[in-house]
């Protein structure tokens, strides 16, 4: 049997959602009215059922995040919502907190959200011993520990293939909560991670001034996709659920084309996992959508910088070095590349990102709205490309179309219209009418395979045409188009009743947990998600950070992310040609804001500690 591979897009709305599925997606993930980790990205029971009818007409699957942690009076709203999704037809919810394991629940499936960190083979072989289907990985393992977990578990593995890294563990980021009350684990992160820091080391110094040493570059493992199957991915997952459409329909219409092309060299062993296919209008580049450079992560190694210092923003296309400003312009290498409209991007002279709109392009120079003083040789990138935008925003700029065969004939009362679509669904309508030669006799075949192939707007093509008749029989264009209707509009029907949704009754089961002890990060926030764990052998739970945290003296991240490796100051990568160490303590100082920075060697981990925590240094 062929392995399925999907590619899974974010939908902020109805609206995205569609063009995600007209784009090539075969899933979409989408928030419900509560509970989900963006909270500015929530949306109605109706609008959720009618992006989970679009999708089902093409054999695409809806997921609904429930990713945030719940509290003891959220428990009983949560449940009763999941009721709901499960009647309107929702395939699967993708869920953090294991208090919705706890719960009475239809028979949906479940998917461990990246939410809920999932790094260790052992953990995710109890999470789908526990009931899980599919496992969200967490972005910082590599090709040889995705191997081991799909080794040790058939649980269906997704993983994020392109978009914006948390710096943290997901699921361990406590900034922003710490700081001011919004909970990232709640769905209202403040975004921390991308504010400028003074980094000040153990004397004193200040090593760097107003630099985003917490931002780093966005994510992208498309060339890895081949890699990444034979580890054992199935569900390429987009990051962006509160980008914008332009984004949505480049990265699924840039990787729709990218996984087609491996499918089809290995055909004998994967398949698509919806149906329909696309054209496009545009020429999708990742480089297009926003992005503040890209990165591979950790799926290779560790083995290069991933910070994103400048800025946080987007960073975009590369265009070419500044030439020379000329008098009211700049002349930049590839500047006929440039459109009016565009949006342009560089590093200026105090080391922040800057920017100027382009009012005007002609012949390689370019007219800015405000002339800035840009060194010769400075970089240009291009962030907002507005030519491509205008094109992709277009709704029939991505079309999806599903394959079908007609056949005209006739019968003992007049004729027939029968569609096959690719999945073997059929659809027929007879049309009662009398036997009429045409005038002359005259085969008018052509006439009716030309209004047969007229399908417009549906999501259907007409690829084979057969009208296979004993004469020249007369029928009226306008009957013809009529059968034609009729038919789509039934097969659409046909379809929809014969789409198989998976449903799993989960079972409470009582597997001993890996862990006896949990702490803080296992973000266990109410009574369901402490009994599921004391149900599986484990003895000892810390109350979730929101719950507890000590002001000023919290762990408040993880992460593999870190500065000394950036500084090339590690002592295990950079000790052949490290200089002088670092005196620690390094600490971020923002304002009122200062973190104390903690390195982990062993484990290859940094962490984030508030100012008045204490803890030892450890010797290198």
């Amino acid at each position: 049997m062929k392995k399925k591979i999907e590619i899974l897009a974010p939908a902020k709305d109805l609206i995205h959602g569609m063009a995600a599925i007209n784009s090539g997606a075969d899933a979409v993930y989408i928030g419900a009215p509560q509970f989900g980790a963006r909270s500015n990205a929530t949306n109605s029971i109706e609008d959720v059922a009618e992006l989970v009818k679009y999708a089902h007409l093409f054999n695409a699957q809806v997921f609904v995040v429930i990713n945030t942690i719940l509290y003891d009076n959220e428990l009983e709203t949560c449940r009763k919502m999941i009721f709901e999704l499960y009647d309107i037809g929702v395939d699967a919810l993708i869920v953090q907190d294991m208090a919705i394991m706890e719960m009475d629940l239809p028979p949906i499936v479940l998917h461990a959200s990246t939410q809920a960190n999932n790094r260790d083979a052992d953990k995710i072989k109890f999470l789908k011993d526990a009931g899980m289907k599919r496992v969200v990985l967490a972005r910082e393992l590599n090709l040889h520990q995705i191997k081991e977990i799909n080794e040790a578990s058939d649980v269906e593995l997704e993983f994020f293939v392109t978009g914006a890294l948390c710096v943290s563990f997901s699921g361990n980021c406590y900034m922003s909560v710490a700081n001011g009350e919004r909970s990232a684990n709640r769905g209202s992160c403040a975004q921390n991670c991308r504010l400028p820091y003074n980094l000040i080391d153990g004397h004193g110094d200040t090593l760097i001034k107003n630099s985003h040493l917490l931002s780093i570059k966005d994510f992208d493992v498309s060339d890895q996709i081949p890699n990444l199957i034979e580890a054992g991915v199935i569900s390429f997952k987009i990051e962006g659920r509160l980008k914008d459409i332009v984004y949505v329909k480049n990265n699924v219409s840039y990787l729709r084309q990218k996984l087609d092309a491996f499918l089809e060299q290995n055909s004998d062993k994967y398949e698509k996992a919806s149906s329909g296919k696309c054209t496009f209008t545009f020429d999708s580049s990742l480089d297009k959508s926003f992005n503040r450079g890209y990165t591979d992560y950790f799926v290779n190694e560790r083995h290069q910088s991933i910070g994103s210092w400048e800025s946080p923003k987007s960073k975009g296309q590369y265009i070419g070095k500044l030439i020379k400003t000329v008098g009211k312009s700049y002349e930049i290498e590839n500047g006929n590349l440039l459109n009016n409209g565009d949006g342009l991007c560089f590093i200026n002279e105090n080391n922040e990102a800057d920017g100027i709109y382009v009012n005007r392009a002609e012949n390689g120079f370019v007219f800015p709205n405000v002339l800035k003083e840009i060194k010769d040789g400075t970089f240009i990138y291009r962030n907002n490309d507005a030519a491509f935008i205008k094109i992709a925003e277009r709704e029939d700029s991505a079309v999806r179309k599903i394959s079908t065969s007609l056949l005209l004939f006739e019968n003992e009362n007049g004729f027939e219209l029968t569609a096959t679509d690719e999945d073997g669904n059929i659809s027929s309508v007879m049309l009662v009418h009398p036997k009429e030669t045409t005038k002359n006799n005259e085969s008018i075949e052509e006439n009716f395979k030309i209004n047969l192939a007229k399908t417009g707007f549906t999501p259907y093509v007409a690829d084979e045409i057969s009208v296979v008749f004993s004469q020249n029989w007369f029928l009226p264009i306008s009957k013809i188009n009529e059968m034609r209707r009729t038919v789509f509009e039934q097969l659409s029907e046909i379809r929809l009743t014969n789409y198989h949704r998976e449903e799993h009754q989960l079972v409470k089961t009582s597997h001993p947990y890996p862990e006896t002890k949990l702490d803080f990060m296992y973000n266990v926030a109410n009574k369901l998600a402490r009994k599921f764990y004391e149900r599986h052998g484990v003895t000892e739970i810390e109350k979730a950070f929101e719950l507890q945290w000590d002001p000023g003296k919290s762990r408040v991240m993880t992460t593999k992310y870190c500065i000394k490796y950036e500084l090339e100051k590690c002592p295990k990568y950079h000790k052949d040609t490290m200089e002088t160490k670092l005196k620690e303590p390094l600490v971020l100082k923002q304002g009122e804001l200062e973190y104390k920075l903690k390195f982990n060697c062993k484990p290859c981990e940094m962490e984030i500690w508030e100012k008045d925590a204490e803890f030892e240094i450890e010797e290198d």
